[in-house]
């Protein structure tokens, strides 16, 4: 059986620049971030939630576009191995959208917060136990540095919220990346203000951040960022 990379050592992961050794870093960053979230209230918990958007997003959309096509490729059961991962992805983004229509005490938003932090691990050990085990299998180690480089490239490019609608596949997925990416980091920016904001502006500030939101989930809507998904990633409330 593989051995998982949550146990290798960064060398025998191809060394720090090797796209298995990314994203066995980002997978630490993230278990911390669920440990702050877990029992956060009020503005600490939103601050919190933020940081796991700009993480958590824009690595799935990079792992959607540049290496889930290459195992697709790469091996002959890439197709369900990548699919069930992109099932776990579109039901963070469902997820996620749910929460932000939510105020901060509604007692809706636990359950969900409950049931994010349950799939996102759940991506975790279905990532390093048996995806990144295979594709390290087929892989040498100069080309895992070059898909490292690559998808690095491609993560401080995309988008860094939740988009149920769009394709979780390239070409819908790829072409969605520049003008969701420019939205969301502008709402990145507003939201960030907030708390560090005179109280008298934060209205402002959210009414912006809400604003962005709804010009982000109607450029996902546009049919030509839909091309290539699987129907069974197709949002329920699309």
């Amino acid at each position: 059986m593989p051995t998982s990379i949550a146990d290798q050592s960064v060398a025998e992961l191809g060394g720090r620049l090797s796209v298995l050794a990314r994203q066995r870093a980002d997978h630490v960053h993230l278990d911390r971030l669920l440990h702050d979230l877990d029992g956060a209230t009020g503005e600490h918990q939103q601050q919190v939630l933020l940081r796991l958007y700009r993480l958590v997003f824009p690595h799935a959309f990079a792992e959607e576009s540049v290496l889930w096509p290459l195992m697709r490729r790469a091996l002959p059961d890439g197709e369900a191995l990548t699919l069930e991962v992109e099932r776990e992805h579109q039901e963070v983004n469902e997820i996620v959208t749910r929460i932000e229509r939510l105020g901060p005490d509604d007692p809706g938003r636990g359950p969900l917060l409950e049931r994010l932090a349950a799939v996102l691990r759940e991506d975790v050990r279905d990532e390093e136990d048996e995806l990144f085990p295979r594709l390290q299998a087929v892989t040498d180690r100069g080309r895992l540095v070059r898909l490292g480089l690559l998808w690095e490239v491609v993560r401080r490019v995309a988008p860094t919220r939740a988009h149920p609608v769009v394709a979780r596949r390239p070409p819908g997925n790829v072409i969605s990346a520049l003008p969701l990416s420019v939205v969301d980091r502008l709402r990145d920016g507003a939201d960030a203000l907030v708390p560090h904001a005179p109280q008298r502006v934060r209205p402002a500030l959210r009414a912006t951040s809400r604003g962005l939101a709804a010009v982000g989930h109607a450029v996902e809507r546009i049919p030509l960022l839909r091309v290539g998904e699987d129907p069974s990633t197709r949002a329920a409330t699309a």
